[in-house]
């Protein structure tokens, strides 16, 4: 059976952890989430997975060792953790906002608040999933600052781009990074039946696009195997991202030529 949408998300999110050695994984989400382990079972065999509270746990979830809070935090303020959360809000640098909308001193409306954005970014990896990518998510400036961008970052200094990094967003229509001059943010693949213009109608900024934009890679049939009768058996992943965006037929190897694309691929 060929991938769903749901599953080209899953590996886009598992390829956030790769090489990425002994570290903590932390996703938040079920997507994510169903990627670390996809990620864990297969090419970084070293993650350490937790059940999100106080245990290290296998690939079944069976606790295999206490992880204190001295022990997180340790592993955070180090760089030892590789973050990805939501956003609301995100920018061409990377700028996250899950606290409020509209002017931060009466918003328009109250969300989860900044929670641990500043202290997960300005100390170890972050990334970010977006199930629905659109001019709502992808703003030319965030109402409230909680994840630290590449702009902010570099502008307080040495102590906050020490391990301070951004290795990737990955959306339904596709996954950005921002392997650019001025770190503003890139389309880096598209996934299968998305095209360059429908990404950029859905971004309220200026996006880097190359010139030749490949496609999300295909799970293998051992990831699918396990995506679809080990990890997530229910098929939950295609109730957060479904089927329906697909386009029958649609190429799934190879780059494809935006055909618009400007001086300097923007």
């Amino acid at each position: 059976m060929n991938p769903t949408p749901a599953e080209y998300c899953v590996i886009a999110c598992a390829e956030a952890w790769r090489d990425n050695g002994e570290v903590l994984a932390s996703p938040m989400g079920l997507i994510p989430s169903i990627g670390a382990r996809l990620a864990k079972r297969t090419f970084s065999p070293d993650l350490l997975l937790t059940d999100g509270e106080a245990m290290l746990v296998g690939l079944d979830g069976t606790p295999e060792g206490w992880l204190p809070y001295r022990q997180h935090l340790t592993m955070v303020t180090g760089g030892r953790r590789h973050v990805m959360m939501g956003a609301s809000q995100i920018d061409r640098f990377g700028n996250q906002n899950i606290s409020c909308v509209g002017d931060w001193a009466r918003p328009k409306r109250q969300l989860l608040g900044v929670r641990g954005g500043p202290v997960n970014t300005l100390n170890n990896p972050t990334s970010y999933w977006i199930p629905k990518h659109s001019t709502r998510v992808f703003v030319p400036k965030v109402d409230m600052v909680c994840g630290v961008g590449y702009d902010r970052a570099a502008a307080a200094g040495p102590s906050a781009t020490r391990f301070h990094r951004i290795p990737r967003v990955v959306t339904d229509l596709g996954v950005f990074d921002f392997a650019t001059p001025d770190h503003s943010m890139r389309l880096a693949s598209l996934h299968p039946g998305v095209t360059v213009e429908r990404v950029r109608e859905a971004t309220g900024f200026e996006l880097y696009v190359p010139d030749e934009v490949p496609y999300t890679r295909e799970p293998t049939p051992v990831e699918l195997e396990l995506i679809r009768e080990v990890i997530d058996p229910k098929g939950a992943r295609d109730r957060e991202v479904p089927g329906a965006g697909m386009i029958p037929g649609a190429a799934r190897t190879g780059p494809t030529k935006t055909g618009t694309a400007k001086a300097g691929g923007r």
